[in-house]
């Protein structure tokens, strides 16, 4: 990996006048839930000890990452937005859980805009910290139960006949915080990896940046579009003034339908901006709420 990421985006060149940029876990694959209820949070309870509190982890782990607005949030974010809810509940006070301190975590979360295990390794190795080497640990064994059970995912329905109409008119991007190898493999896979231009992932930096690079400044504002299910992917849109289409949590089918059959026309024609955006991004808001029930 180059010293310069974004180098990589921002070197390529409009070949056609529009730019589309889809993220891919939740949004072309509904394997959302397989990831982060098989593979993260039975990580998450074996590396951080949480075993006299599962129930409670297991419950507060899939709210941050498939039920509320930080859906879709980068994982090392995800693990420390678990673990500041977790250490509030009356629940797990009263059977006096003992949780590691994450500072560190939080400190390189703050100050790194990469954040996937290449620069984790290599901030690791240079602090010696046993917190970051635990979350190494644990990120990495995420990956390697992915690999194993996360397979025979097809993409929604209408997924692959919206990248085929896309095509010949917009340039098509993956935008995503996943792993850019299990995105590789995932796109490959199904076939669906000829559609698209370029595959961005974690390692190139945040959504946002991934747009900024790609597309801001070289198409207009109003020809940019980012295709997503989660608030991230909203905030990455809105960051860069372009555009969101919603693909919402529990109802994708009738999102992808809703975008083959009438929303990719109106963006190509000008009429996405305003009143019909709108009402969708506020459609989509209604979906995730931004506290857990036992906080409201």
């Amino acid at each position: 990996m180059t010293d310069n990421p974004h180098k990589i985006l921002d070197e390529l060149k409009p070949e056609k006048d529009f730019f589309i940029g889809v993220d891919s876990d939740g949004c072309v694959f509904d394997t959302m839930e397989i990831k982060q209820k098989e593979a993260f949070c039975p990580m998450f309870i074996k590396h951080f000890h949480l075993q006299k509190i599962s129930k409670y982890a297991r419950e507060t782990w899939e709210f941050v990452n498939l039920y509320s607005t930080t859906r879709g949030v980068n994982r090392f974010k995800a693990l420390l937005r678990a673990l500041e809810l977790l250490k509030v509940r009356p629940e797990v006070i009263a059977r006096n859980a003992v949780f590691q301190d994450m500072a560190p975590l939080f400190e390189w979360v703050k100050k790194e805009n990469k954040l996937g295990n290449p620069a984790l390794t290599k901030y690791a190795a240079e602090t010696g910290n046993p917190v970051l080497d635990l979350t190494l640990k644990w990120s990495v064994e995420v990956n390697k139960m992915i690999e194993e059970i996360v397979f025979d995912i097809p993409p929604f329905p209408l997924v692959a006949e919206s990248l085929q109409k896309m095509m010949p008119y917009a340039d098509l991007m993956v935008v995503s915080q996943t792993p850019t190898e299990a995105l590789v493999r995932e796109w490959k896979e199904h076939n669906i990896d000829k559609f698209v231009r370029f595959i961005a992932g974690q390692e190139l930096g945040t959504k946002g940046e991934h747009l900024k690079y790609a597309a801001k400044g070289k198409y207009d504002d109003e020809k940019i579009l980012m295709i997503g299910d989660a608030p991230g992917d909203l905030a990455a849109a809105k960051s860069n003034g372009v555009l969101f289409y919603p693909i919402n949590p529990g109802s994708e089918e009738d999102s992808w339908r809703r975008f083959f059959e009438e929303a990719l026309i109106i963006f190509f024609t000008g009429g996405y901006k305003g009143a019909y955006e709108e009402k969708l991004i506020k459609e989509f808001e209604s979906f995730l709420p931004e506290n857990p029930k036992w906080k409201v």
